[in-house]
């Protein structure tokens, strides 16, 4: 059996990769390892259960449930929510355990499973380990001790999440957005409530889009990875700016009043600078990964800001923050992580700060994210080459070198072996376009050549 986990839980087909069965036994599973671990020694243990708007939500949620009961887990399903309110009830609900059903930003016919351990923390990778290999243990019959009567776990709604969570959101609001005209495209996900709910009550007069969730239309033609709307919409009624999620709700883009975008650097950028004038920013310093754009780079250098980079993925930023007590980090995709709120990305409550920002210094988004100038990045995927060569070929090392030394200070060149399949990203960074293009160019024909 290949390994389930990814780098953001089991994802798959609902109903043909992830069935019914897989996520019970899944469940399952868990729960017999984090007892193991101690986790539920001397209390009865309690899971938290959440899920995005997805019609495969429904039946999937009945098998994380029962699979949980089962083994002896009191569950509360507090319904439809975003990923990080199920991360934030597990550690404030005091549950041993948290469970999320969504795929993300995917396509609808996609789900997947997601587990928090006490605390709201995704899972550490040797319980991940361990969860598969019991997984396989009983799936090939190996016998597991069942609960029995007063011994299987209760279930019951849990429908003052939505209540908490939101106070959670707007006890971290520095100030009122009183005076604001925000439009916030929902993504038809797992935030359709919730984040309409907060920016009213933080006092933003708000206009919705993609906020009627059928259990069909998550991700379709909106939210963060579909601006468009969001653009045409800010426009429209003369918005101040525009917020956009995607189903799960952990990530944030924006857009300005004149319909511009507004990335994830971007918005980390302007959250570093309000949280180092309010004494927030640890370290003055900020957590991104090796594919934040070189601008961002460049203007946390000028601001005084120190960037600490990781590998690409919001688990390895977060890692880097938990390991130094840092309080910013993310990625440029709109996952913003704020530690002293949020065990993992947030989208409303990045969406929430970066417009109590415009609030309070009377700024506009554009004039606030003009403090980073992002560089064309031009990134070419080059296939079916030998993908663990790419730091032991001198032939490549050759070529990169050169394409540093016509690059200098303002261009930036990376690598990256991709982690699923036989290729390479070239990515390059230069203030120029044309040039990008020619320097990537050329770099990828190096990669085929020493590589192919």
């Amino acid at each position: 059996m290949g390994r389930l986990f990814g780098t953001d839980g089991v994802r798959g087909v609902a109903n043909a990769d992830l069935t019914a069965e897989l996520t019970l036994g899944l469940s399952v599973a868990a729960a017999h390892v984090l007892a193991e671990a101690g986790t539920f020694e001397g209390h009865r243990p309690t899971a938290v259960v959440g899920r995005d708007p997805r019609a495969s939500g429904e039946f999937l949620e009945a098998a994380v449930v029962a699979g949980l009961a089962s083994a002896g887990v009191d569950v509360l399903r507090v319904g439809v929510l975003p990923t990080p309110a199920v991360a934030y009830l597990t550690g404030a609900l005091g549950a041993d355990l948290g469970v999320m059903l969504s795929a993300s930003h995917n396509a609808m016919p996609d789900n997947g499973v997601k587990f928090f351990a006490r605390g709201g923390h995704k899972l550490a990778d040797e319980l991940e380990d361990r969860i598969e290999s019991v997984y396989d243990e009983h799936r090939t019959g190996a016998p597991w001790d069942r609960p029995t009567g007063s011994g299987v776990g209760r279930v019951r709604s849990y429908e003052e999440g939505f209540e908490k969570y939101v106070a959670h959101l707007l006890a971290a609001v520095p100030n009122r957005l009183d005076g604001l005209k925000v439009v916030l495209d929902e993504a038809h996900g797992a935030a359709a409530r919730v984040s309409p709910e907060a920016f009213t009550r933080a006092g933003a007069e708000i206009v919705t889009i993609g906020a009627e969730p059928d259990g069909l239309n998550i991700n379709d033609g909106c939210g963060s990875t579909h601006l468009g709307l969001l653009k045409a919409a800010v426009l429209e009624h003369g918005a101040d700016l525009g917020i956009a999620h995607d189903g799960d709700a952990d990530r944030c883009l924006a857009v300005d009043h004149t319909g511009a975008e507004v990335d994830g650097d971007q918005i980390l950028a302007v959250l570093a600078l309000a949280m180092r004038e309010r004494s927030q920013l640890r370290s003055d310093t900020v957590v991104a990964t090796v594919m934040s754009n070189l601008g961002f780079k460049l203007a946390m250098e000028r601001e005084g800001v120190s960037l600490v980079q990781t590998g690409v993925g919001d688990r390895y930023v977060l890692e880097e923050m938990k390991r130094h007590d840092y309080a910013l980090g993310g990625e440029q995709s709109g996952h913003v992580i704020i530690t002293d709120h949020a065990t993992t990305g947030d989208g409303t409550l990045t969406g929430l700060l970066l417009a109590a920002r415009v609030a309070q210094t009377g700024r506009t988004l554009r004039d606030l994210a003009s403090v980073m100038e992002r560089l064309p990045q031009i990134l070419i995927n080059v296939p079916d080459v030998d993908r663990s060569r790419v730091s032991t070929s001198a032939e490549l090392a050759s070529a990169v070198g050169e394409a540093e030394r016509e690059l200098g200070a303002t261009g930036r060149v990376l690598l990256r072996p991709s982690g699923t399949e036989p290729l390479v990203r070239v990515m390059v960074e230069a203030a120029d376009i044309d040039q990008a293009r020619a320097v990537a160019g050329r770099l990828a024909d190096a990669v085929k050549s020493a590589l192919g």
